[in-house]
């Protein structure tokens, strides 16, 4: 079975710079498990590796879907096998970079999500329930219909929370169902997991840092921009840092209330991702402050150890 290396992580942790290090060394190419990396124009709230971060190694699934346009997992699910297998085809390493876990589920699960139409009608009367009855009374509802769901879903994650709640509406079973059903495909690819952790203080002073310079790079005007040229976000401006602006540009919020509200969601969403990893029996640990060296070097004698075990097995 070939292949696949997992580079996961919560954000501000290094995924990016690890991955193209190792890349540089393996002959490797990224495919990138960030949900909200796919959108062209969406840069700098993203926190999307440029030309320079990139180092010429070949970044798949970044900077090529319209923000106003839907984009599933079950889409991910299909361009990233598509990704891979081209990636192994042509003799080179793939390597998923990310912390989106619901991505990376897809691939190390073996979960085929199935395409389930958008009720643009059924959406819209969800938005009013959270405006008129606040996000924790379908938070509830969602519990009671797909409480095993509901366990991985924060209270304050808006997105999946109606989307718990668009699956059983269309498909009249729950998103736990649908996902049992998904997996008799089987897992193609042999995926080592691999996720950066460090000091929880270190991390949140990185994270903090990093909004800084996202507003300093013109986040505000970034959002401005995209408001102006597109009518509709359906699922780009629920993004972290993106619908805080939105807010403030509306007048709810001030400058300095946006800021701590993005570093406050940001660890929020950092803590999240390391938990789910957690959860992750496959996930081999990296230390964040080690020299990239030293964790590229664990990452390649588990690799490599586990590819002389089969070549021997195999006789």
């Amino acid at each position: 079975m070939e292949k696949v290396i997992v580079i996961g992580g919560p954000t501000a942790s290094g995924k990016t710079g690890l991955g193209v290090e190792l890349a540089k060394q393996i002959q490797g190419e990224i495919v990138s498990a960030d949900s909200m990396q796919i959108y062209k124009k969406m840069n700098i709230g993203t926190a999307k590796p440029t030309v320079e971060e990139m180092q010429g190694i070949p970044h798949h699934g970044i900077d090529f879907v319209e923000p106003d346009t839907r984009y599933s997992v079950a889409d991910f699910k299909k361009d990233a096998m598509k990704d891979i297998k081209d990636i192994l085809e042509r003799g080179k390493v793939p390597i998923v970079v990310g912390g989106t876990g619901l991505y990376i589920n897809s691939l190390i699960d073996g979960i085929d999500y199935k395409e389930i139409p958008f009720d643009e009608t059924y959406r819209a009367y969800l938005e009013t329930c959270v405006e008129q009855q606040g996000l924790d009374a379908l938070y509830q509802e969602a519990k009671q219909i797909d409480p095993e769901a509901m366990k991985h879903i924060s209270k304050n994650d808006k997105k999946r929370i109606l989307r718990v709640l668009e699956i059983y509406k269309q498909t009249g079973k729950t998103k736990t169902i649908l996902e049992k059903e998904s997996r008799a495909g089987g897992i193609p690819y042999d995926y080592h997991v691999f996720c950066i952790q460090m000091d929880r203080e270190i991390l949140y002073q990185r994270i903090n840092t990093r909004v800084d310079n996202m507003i300093q790079q013109g986040l505000i005007q970034e959002v401005k921009n995209l408001l102006q040229e597109y009518q509709k976000f359906p699922t780009a401006m629920q993004g972290l840092g993106y619908k805080e602006v939105v807010e403030y540009l509306q007048g709810r919020t001030t400058k300095e209330e946006m800021i701590e509200t993005i570093k406050r969601e940001t660890r929020r969403y950092a803590k999240r991702q390391l938990t789910w990893f957690r959860k992750n029996k496959q996930t081999i640990w990296l230390d964040g402050l080690r020299p990239k060296q030293e964790n590229i070097a664990i990452i390649l004698e588990e690799y490599s150890e586990k590819k002389a075990k089969e070549d021997v097995a195999r006789g």
